[in-house]
Protein backbone atom coordinates (compact mmCIF):
# COMPACT_ATOMS: atom_id res chain seq x y z
CA UNK A 1 0.00 0.00 0.00
CA UNK A 2 1.11 3.66 -0.95
CA UNK A 3 1.58 5.96 2.17
CA UNK A 4 0.72 9.42 0.71
CA UNK A 5 2.77 11.19 2.62
CA UNK A 6 6.11 8.93 1.26
CA UNK A 7 4.49 9.81 -2.50
CA UNK A 8 5.24 13.68 -1.68
CA UNK A 9 8.73 13.10 -0.63
CA UNK A 10 9.41 10.75 -4.04
CA UNK A 11 7.89 13.11 -6.01
CA UNK A 12 11.01 15.53 -5.56
CA UNK A 13 13.14 12.24 -6.70
CA UNK A 14 12.54 11.50 -10.23
CA UNK A 15 15.52 13.02 -11.65
CA UNK A 16 14.91 16.34 -12.29
CA UNK A 17 13.54 19.62 -10.17
CA UNK A 18 9.91 19.24 -9.53
CA UNK A 19 7.55 21.77 -11.05
CA UNK A 20 4.32 22.02 -8.38
CA UNK A 21 1.76 24.46 -9.90
CA UNK A 22 -0.68 26.19 -7.10
CA UNK A 23 -3.70 26.46 -8.24
CA UNK A 24 -7.25 27.45 -6.42
CA UNK A 25 -10.08 25.42 -6.12
CA UNK A 26 -13.41 26.27 -7.58
CA UNK A 27 -11.68 29.71 -9.61
CA UNK A 28 -13.06 30.21 -12.33
CA UNK A 29 -16.19 28.26 -11.12
CA UNK A 30 -15.83 24.43 -10.09
CA UNK A 31 -15.85 22.33 -12.81
CA UNK A 32 -12.76 25.02 -14.89
CA UNK A 33 -10.65 24.25 -11.84
CA UNK A 34 -10.66 20.38 -12.54
CA UNK A 35 -10.06 20.88 -15.52
CA UNK A 36 -7.10 22.83 -14.95
CA UNK A 37 -5.59 20.96 -12.64
CA UNK A 38 -6.10 17.52 -14.84
CA UNK A 39 -4.38 20.11 -17.95
CA UNK A 40 -1.17 20.42 -15.37
CA UNK A 41 -1.06 17.29 -14.09
CA UNK A 42 -0.93 15.99 -17.87
CA UNK A 43 1.34 18.45 -18.96
CA UNK A 44 4.09 16.98 -16.71
CA UNK A 45 3.49 18.54 -13.08
CA UNK A 46 5.32 16.33 -10.70
CA UNK A 47 2.51 17.77 -7.59
CA UNK A 48 0.01 19.98 -7.58
CA UNK A 49 -1.01 22.55 -4.29
CA UNK A 50 -4.37 23.06 -4.63
CA UNK A 51 -5.74 26.17 -2.90
CA UNK A 52 -9.02 25.80 -0.65
CA UNK A 53 -10.14 29.59 -0.66
CA UNK A 54 -10.70 31.86 2.62
CA UNK A 55 -11.62 35.14 3.09
CA UNK A 56 -8.68 36.63 4.74
CA UNK A 57 -5.57 35.18 2.53
CA UNK A 58 -2.62 37.12 4.77
CA UNK A 59 0.10 35.16 2.75
CA UNK A 60 -1.58 35.78 -0.80
CA UNK A 61 -0.94 38.41 -3.17
CA UNK A 62 -3.50 40.29 -5.15
CA UNK A 63 -3.78 37.73 -7.94
CA UNK A 64 -4.37 35.07 -5.69
CA UNK A 65 -6.58 37.29 -2.90
CA UNK A 66 -8.87 37.63 -6.52
CA UNK A 67 -9.27 34.00 -7.23
CA UNK A 68 -9.72 33.07 -3.70
CA UNK A 69 -12.55 35.73 -3.51
CA UNK A 70 -14.52 34.48 -6.94
CA UNK A 71 -13.91 30.66 -5.65
CA UNK A 72 -15.78 32.13 -2.29
CA UNK A 73 -18.53 33.75 -4.26
CA UNK A 74 -18.94 30.19 -6.54
CA UNK A 75 -20.08 29.01 -2.77
CA UNK A 76 -16.42 26.93 -2.33
CA UNK A 77 -15.91 25.48 1.25
CA UNK A 78 -13.93 23.27 2.69
CA UNK A 79 -16.93 20.45 2.21
CA UNK A 80 -16.36 20.96 -2.00
CA UNK A 81 -12.53 21.31 -1.30
CA UNK A 82 -12.52 17.85 -0.28
CA UNK A 83 -14.93 16.53 -2.86
CA UNK A 84 -12.72 18.19 -5.66
CA UNK A 85 -9.87 16.29 -4.66
CA UNK A 86 -12.12 13.20 -4.57
CA UNK A 87 -12.89 14.34 -8.42
CA UNK A 88 -9.89 14.66 -9.19
CA UNK A 89 -8.76 10.88 -8.73
CA UNK A 90 -11.77 10.24 -10.36
CA UNK A 91 -10.38 12.08 -13.24
CA UNK A 92 -7.26 9.33 -12.68
CA UNK A 93 -4.67 11.68 -11.41
CA UNK A 94 -2.39 10.30 -9.41
CA UNK A 95 0.43 12.89 -9.16
CA UNK A 96 0.51 14.11 -5.49
CA UNK A 97 -2.23 16.57 -4.47
CA UNK A 98 -1.34 19.21 -1.30
CA UNK A 99 -4.46 21.26 -0.11
CA UNK A 100 -3.17 25.01 0.93
CA UNK A 101 -5.43 26.26 3.49
CA UNK A 102 -5.27 28.76 6.33
CA UNK A 103 -5.90 27.20 9.88
CA UNK A 104 -9.00 28.97 11.29
CA UNK A 105 -11.48 27.12 8.49
CA UNK A 106 -9.71 23.84 9.55
CA UNK A 107 -10.02 24.40 13.11
CA UNK A 108 -13.69 25.72 13.04
CA UNK A 109 -14.30 22.41 10.52
CA UNK A 110 -12.31 19.89 13.71
CA UNK A 111 -9.06 19.05 12.79
CA UNK A 112 -9.28 15.37 12.73
CA UNK A 113 -12.93 15.68 10.65
CA UNK A 114 -10.66 17.48 8.14
CA UNK A 115 -7.60 15.41 8.46
CA UNK A 116 -9.60 11.67 7.66
CA UNK A 117 -12.01 13.46 4.76
CA UNK A 118 -9.10 14.44 3.60
CA UNK A 119 -6.96 11.19 3.05
CA UNK A 120 -10.19 9.46 2.29
CA UNK A 121 -10.69 12.03 -0.89
CA UNK A 122 -7.05 11.45 -1.85
CA UNK A 123 -5.26 14.19 -0.71
CA UNK A 124 -1.40 13.70 0.19
CA UNK A 125 -0.72 16.49 2.95
CA UNK A 126 -1.30 19.75 3.85
CA UNK A 127 0.45 23.68 3.61
CA UNK A 128 -0.88 25.79 6.18
CA UNK A 129 1.03 29.03 6.01
CA UNK A 130 -0.52 30.09 9.53
CA UNK A 131 0.18 27.41 11.67
CA UNK A 132 3.42 27.93 12.86
CA UNK A 133 5.16 24.63 14.21
CA UNK A 134 5.21 25.68 17.38
CA UNK A 135 1.62 25.50 17.58
CA UNK A 136 1.29 22.39 15.20
CA UNK A 137 1.17 19.84 17.46
CA UNK A 138 -2.14 18.56 17.63
CA UNK A 139 -2.93 18.70 13.91
CA UNK A 140 0.55 17.11 13.15
CA UNK A 141 -0.51 14.26 15.39
CA UNK A 142 -3.36 13.64 12.90
CA UNK A 143 -1.36 14.01 10.12
CA UNK A 144 1.27 11.32 11.30
CA UNK A 145 -1.87 9.09 12.27
CA UNK A 146 -3.28 9.14 8.27
CA UNK A 147 0.27 9.36 7.20
CA UNK A 148 -0.17 12.86 5.58
CA UNK A 149 2.56 15.15 4.91
CA UNK A 150 2.72 18.48 6.61
CA UNK A 151 4.93 21.07 5.35
CA UNK A 152 5.87 24.11 7.06
CA UNK A 153 7.19 27.14 5.52
CA UNK A 154 10.31 28.98 6.44
CA UNK A 155 11.11 32.62 5.78
CA UNK A 156 14.55 34.48 4.33
CA UNK A 157 14.05 35.87 8.24
CA UNK A 158 13.56 32.42 10.32
CA UNK A 159 16.07 31.97 13.40
CA UNK A 160 18.10 29.16 13.45
CA UNK A 161 15.64 28.12 16.34
CA UNK A 162 12.81 28.10 13.66
CA UNK A 163 14.57 26.24 10.96
CA UNK A 164 15.76 23.54 13.44
CA UNK A 165 12.02 23.42 14.89
CA UNK A 166 11.08 22.92 11.14
CA UNK A 167 13.16 20.13 10.44
CA UNK A 168 11.77 17.99 12.60
CA UNK A 169 8.33 18.73 12.28
CA UNK A 170 7.80 18.80 8.69
CA UNK A 171 7.23 16.15 6.59
CA UNK A 172 7.02 15.55 2.98
CA UNK A 173 9.15 18.74 1.57
CA UNK A 174 9.82 21.88 3.49
CA UNK A 175 8.45 25.43 1.90
CA UNK A 176 11.26 28.28 1.44
CA UNK A 177 9.21 31.70 0.98
CA UNK A 178 11.48 33.04 -1.52
CA UNK A 179 11.05 36.58 -0.23
CA UNK A 180 9.36 38.62 2.59
CA UNK A 181 5.91 39.81 1.57
CA UNK A 182 2.73 38.08 -0.06
CA UNK A 183 2.86 36.24 -3.21
CA UNK A 184 2.66 37.28 -7.01
CA UNK A 185 5.25 36.95 -9.86
CA UNK A 186 7.84 39.21 -9.71
CA UNK A 187 10.62 40.17 -12.88
CA UNK A 188 14.00 39.50 -10.57
CA UNK A 189 14.51 37.08 -7.86
CA UNK A 190 16.58 38.32 -4.53
CA UNK A 191 20.17 37.50 -4.32
CA UNK A 192 19.98 36.24 -1.09
CA UNK A 193 18.27 32.97 -2.34
CA UNK A 194 21.42 30.79 -2.16
CA UNK A 195 22.50 31.91 1.37
CA UNK A 196 19.08 31.28 2.57
CA UNK A 197 18.88 27.81 0.70
CA UNK A 198 21.90 26.95 2.87
CA UNK A 199 20.95 27.82 5.80
CA UNK A 200 18.32 25.69 6.00
CA UNK A 201 20.15 22.80 4.42
CA UNK A 202 22.27 22.98 7.59
CA UNK A 203 19.59 21.61 9.26
CA UNK A 204 16.53 20.22 7.26
CA UNK A 205 17.06 16.56 5.47
CA UNK A 206 13.54 16.57 3.29
CA UNK A 207 13.28 18.17 -0.39
CA UNK A 208 13.35 21.86 -0.65
CA UNK A 209 10.67 23.91 -2.61
CA UNK A 210 10.86 27.69 -3.46
CA UNK A 211 7.57 29.39 -3.83
CA UNK A 212 6.93 33.15 -4.11
CA UNK A 213 7.40 35.36 -7.04
CA UNK A 214 8.73 32.65 -9.39
CA UNK A 215 6.78 33.12 -13.20
CA UNK A 216 8.94 32.25 -15.98
CA UNK A 217 10.93 29.28 -17.20
CA UNK A 218 14.51 31.00 -16.63
CA UNK A 219 13.33 32.28 -13.03
CA UNK A 220 12.25 28.56 -12.61
CA UNK A 221 15.61 27.35 -14.18
CA UNK A 222 17.70 29.57 -11.56
CA UNK A 223 15.68 28.29 -8.46
CA UNK A 224 16.15 24.80 -9.67
CA UNK A 225 19.84 24.87 -9.22
CA UNK A 226 19.30 25.48 -5.54
CA UNK A 227 16.88 23.31 -4.31
CA UNK A 228 14.14 19.80 -5.28
CA UNK A 229 11.04 21.56 -6.26
CA UNK A 230 9.68 25.00 -7.62
CA UNK A 231 6.24 25.96 -6.74
CA UNK A 232 4.44 28.79 -9.17
CA UNK A 233 0.97 30.27 -8.23
CA UNK A 234 0.31 33.49 -9.59
CA UNK A 235 1.42 33.39 -13.27
CA UNK A 236 -0.83 30.50 -13.61
CA UNK A 237 -3.32 31.86 -12.10
CA UNK A 238 -3.33 35.57 -14.41
CA UNK A 239 -2.67 32.64 -17.29
CA UNK A 240 -6.42 31.37 -16.64
CA UNK A 241 -7.63 34.43 -15.95
CA UNK A 242 -6.24 35.72 -19.17
CA UNK A 243 -7.11 32.72 -21.54
CA UNK A 244 -10.56 31.53 -23.70
CA UNK A 245 -9.31 28.23 -22.71
CA UNK A 246 -8.01 28.60 -19.35
CA UNK A 247 -7.29 24.44 -19.35
CA UNK A 248 -4.75 24.44 -22.29
CA UNK A 249 -3.31 27.40 -21.71
CA UNK A 250 -2.11 26.54 -17.84
CA UNK A 251 -1.53 22.69 -19.78
CA UNK A 252 1.13 24.81 -22.03
CA UNK A 253 2.71 26.73 -19.38
CA UNK A 254 2.98 23.85 -17.28
CA UNK A 255 4.92 22.10 -20.06
CA UNK A 256 6.64 24.98 -20.64
CA UNK A 257 8.20 24.74 -17.17
CA UNK A 258 8.67 21.21 -16.99
CA UNK A 259 10.71 21.28 -20.17
CA UNK A 260 12.79 24.08 -18.61
CA UNK A 261 13.40 21.98 -15.42
CA UNK A 262 14.33 18.98 -17.03
CA UNK A 263 16.55 20.25 -19.28
CA UNK A 264 18.85 21.97 -16.37
CA UNK A 265 18.94 18.69 -14.54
Amino acid sequence: MTIPKEQVTKAFKHGHTAFMPYFTLGYPDYETSLEIIQSCAEAGADLMELGMPFSDPLADGPTIQHSTQVALENGMDIEQCLQAVSDLRKRGITIPLMLMGYYNPVLNYGEQRFVEQAKASGANGFIIPDLPPEEGVSFELHCTNNQLALSYLLAPTSTEERIKLVAKKASGFVYLVSLTGVTGARLDLPNYLQDFVERVRHHVTDPLAIGFGISTPNQAQEVGKLVEGVIVGSKLINIAGDSDNPAEACGQFVADMTAALKQDS
